[in-house]
């Protein structure tokens, strides 16, 4: 039979309970990164693999000051994609990026998930299809004929004049001998970049095409040589899908998860992490994500 103070500590046990409960949207990305939640999803995806990939994500937040300014969700459901695909998040490797943007209907930044040309070649190798991949930025004074009908190019690639780039070239052979190789001149890029721009200057260049170029320009050849003439499996097909996909913050964790939740519910919070009496939380914390 209940007595009253066992009711009294069962009530109590339950109000600690709510205590530990706070939004999501009040943490920063490191605290979300250090919940059971996060932990166990990033590992049932890369198992070992996890807590690298988890730190290298943090490193990556912590020098860009631009994805500091995200919603943190947005770059947790980015770098989900990216450990989905076993791709690195390092900018710097090229394989993957998770960009920030400002999105003008929630007048905010969030972050979003974008595939490298590396990162397509990377995956392309996987199929186990292909016998040779490659893109490389054509210079002036290299290219002596290309045509358009029948992707038959002549290129000298000791014949560079200058270190202008007037176009970029891509190519793959399949093991079964089908090869291919597909030429986009500088203006072509650049008519891509500008119909496929969110900014209101559609002229103006932004992110990874500010940062790097050549990169952005590759990754276009790739990606459209890839679409129409390659073989592509399951995983290379989900990354076209979710390549520059503006996705919403949405819930990634166990509905069956009790407290642990994420996306406006509660998250509940290891000791550690918990905020002290009459604590503010840091800075870091207080930091809101976006992606672009």
């Amino acid at each position: 039979m209940a007595t009253n103070s066992s009711l009294k500590n069962q009530l109590a046990n339950k109000q600690n309970t709510v205590a530990k409960q706070v939004d999501p949207k009040a943490l920063g990305l490191k605290s979300l990164l250090n919940t059971p939640t996060m932990k166990k999803k990033f590992e049932e995806v890369l198992d070992k693999k996890a807590p690298q990939f988890m730190a290298s994500l943090l490193n990556l937040y912590n020098g860009d000051p631009n994805l500091r300014e995200a919603e943190p969700m947005s770059i947790i459901s980015s770098a989900m994609v990216a450990a989905s695909l076993d791709l690195p998040v390092d900018k710097n490797l090229g394989y993957a990026w998770i960009v920030p943007f400002y999105d003008s209907k929630k007048g905010h930044k969030v972050a979003q998930f974008q595939l490298g040309y590396k990162g397509y070649i990377q995956l392309a190798l996987r199929t186990g299809q292909y016998k040779a991949i490659n893109v490389i930025p054509v210079y002036e004074g290299e290219l002596k004929k290309w045509n358009r009908l029948t992707e038959e190019i002549d290129l000298d690639l000791e014949g560079a004049t200058s270190d202008k780039v007037i176009g970029y070239c891509g190519y793959f052979k399949l093991i079964n001998g089908f090869e291919k190789t597909v030429y986009w001149t500088k203006d072509q890029i650049e008519a891509h970049r500008i119909k496929h721009n969110k900014m209101k200057d559609k002229t103006a260049l932004n992110n990874v095409w500010k940062s790097d170029y050549d990169a952005m320009a590759m990754k276009t050849v790739i990606r459209n040589m890839l679409s129409k003439w390659g073989i592509l499996s399951i995983e290379m097909q989900k990354a076209f899908s979710e390549d520059e996909e503006t996705r919403e913050v949405k819930d990634i964790t166990d509905e069956a998860q009790e407290l642990e939740t994420i996306d406006g519910e509660a998250v509940e919070l290891t000791e550690d992490e918990e905020p002290k009496e009459g604590e503010k939380p840091s800075a870091f914390e207080q930091e809101s994500f976006d992606i672009e």
